[in-house]
């Protein structure tokens, strides 16, 4: 599973990550991101849990980023 990578990382293993989908007040800066290239599964801490974005394709040609569609929630055990 891949959690969010550093923003500032420039590296060619990670690819730009447009997240689609779940709750509509998450917040358009968390919705994209840099993740590793083979990253299947992205997850975003979010209001006391974690929104899981599963990985739609590979990258599109001319999009520049790799679509990930929203599939799940869990929370945060404390």
């Amino acid at each position: 599973m891949s959690e969010l990578a550093d923003s500032t990382t420039r590296d060619d293993n990670f690819v730009e990550a447009a997240l689609e989908g779940g709750p509509a007040d998450l917040p358009p800066q968390l919705r994209r991101t840099r993740v590793t290239m083979d990253a299947d599964v992205v997850k975003v801490p979010y209001l006391g849990g974690y929104e899981h974005f599963a990985r739609v394709g590979a990258e599109s040609p001319g999009s520049g980023h790799v679509l990930f569609r929203w599939s799940a929630r869990t929370r945060i055990a404390e």
